[in-house]
């Protein structure tokens, strides 16, 4: 439907064809610039019995034919009919904004299937060839020499583990002896004050349990200090490790998987089909052999590094353990002293607060 075979909607002919034109190109002007975009105020594509066929009211016949117009004109200009003006933008129509999103949303969902199916085949592999190792079906890449550190590490961890736990338990149980002593050394010098006839045993008890207070306040500065060097190696350093070394077993796994697929295809039958799917399995056996000697290698320069770390890290803290605690049961408060100072350790306060359950 075009402006040039426009006629009045009733039969009675209630508006001109000039009126009309003119009527409508002012209205056209005002809805483009007081109104949304073209496509926003066509609010849909045009019914079939929109074309014009079927009478309308008079009243109604100006807002219908401005609307219909206003959809007609970008799109479908006859050679008769009045050009677009100058200046007024071209609004893409629903269609080809459907299509061009259709095509968008089209690849994203193709790259996100094939994404799904290379993991799928993967895991597939992965999972046949781990049932297959633990049936005895299958052969598995072994590097004895590393799989020896590997275990001892585990069990390394293990065993420092179980020392951090009980200097943990130390240290609580160390600390609430402070506290009790503390307490008690409180109580001597308040009975000093109340009873004279027994004020001097009361007064030198309470400065026996003062000083061994603050005995107690270094040594669990030494001991607070030990538990923190060795749940740092313990849970950071060596877990750091572990999390390398479990990479390379699942490394492990795949490159034997892939090995195992290449294995099968090369002693298929050598057609042309065969021989397309053996090539494919080569370039993805060597890729993921690869990364298996790289994790190989990466899990060898780590168990290096942390063998020397644990030795460096342990002659220090166990030379502090053993002279914080010998100084400490021998009474000798000048080595205890001492101790804390060689270590860089810092005795703590007389008024500072005491750490609360969750830091210990």
């Amino acid at each position: 439907m075009t402006t040039e075979g426009y006629r009045p909607s009733n039969e009675n002919g209630a508006l001109g064809r000039d009126d009309l034109d003119d009527t409508f190109e002012q209205d056209l002007r005002n809805m483009l610039r007081d109104g949304p975009s073209l496509s926003d105020t066509m609010g849909g594509s045009l019914s079939p019995g929109d074309d014009g066929d079927h009478p309308r009211t008079a009243q109604a016949s100006r807002v219908g034919s401005t609307n219909q117009a206003a959809t007609v004109l970008p799109t479908s200009p006859t050679s008769g009919s009045k050009q677009p003006m100058q200046g007024i933008g071209f609004t893409p129509s629903p269609e080809d904004v459907a299509a061009a999103g259709g095509e968008s949303t089209s690849a994203i969902a193709k790259a996100k299937f094939d994404t799904i199916k290379t993991w799928s085949i993967s895991t597939y592999k992965c999972t046949r060839q781990m049932v297959q190792e633990k049936l005895g079906k299958a052969s598995r890449t072994v590097d004895l020499q590393l799989e020896a550190q590997i275990e001892v590490l585990r069990d390394t961890q293990r065993k420092y583990a179980n020392i951090l736990k009980l200097s943990r338990a130390l240290t609580n149980h160390f600390y609430q002896v402070v506290q009790t002593q503390r307490s008690l050394g409180d109580a001597f010098s308040e009975l000093a004050q109340k009873s004279p006839e027994l004020q001097e045993e009361f007064s030198y008890n309470a400065e026996t349990q003062r000083s061994l207070c603050n005995n107690g306040e270094t040594l669990l500065g030494a001991l607070h200090f030990f538990t923190s060097s060795v749940s740092t190696l313990c849970n950071k350093t060596m877990e750091d490790t572990l999390m390398t070394i479990k990479n390379y077993e699942i490394a492990r796994v795949e490159y034997d998987a892939y090995r195992a697929d290449m294995e099968s295809l090369a002693l298929g039958p050598k057609d042309a089909t065969t021989q397309a799917k053996l090539h494919e399995s080569r370039v993805k056996y060597e890729k993921q052999k690869e990364r298996f000697d790289k994790l190989r290698q990466d899990v060898a320069v780590k168990l290096k590094f942390l063998e020397e770390n644990k030795v460096k890290v342990m002659h220090k803290q166990l030379l502090l353990f053993h002279n914080a605690i010998s100084a400490y049961f021998s009474g000798n408060q000048t080595a205890l002293d001492a101790t804390l100072k060689q270590f860089n350790i810092r005795p703590k306060a007389a008024g500072e607060m005491s750490p609360s359950f969750l830091e210990q």
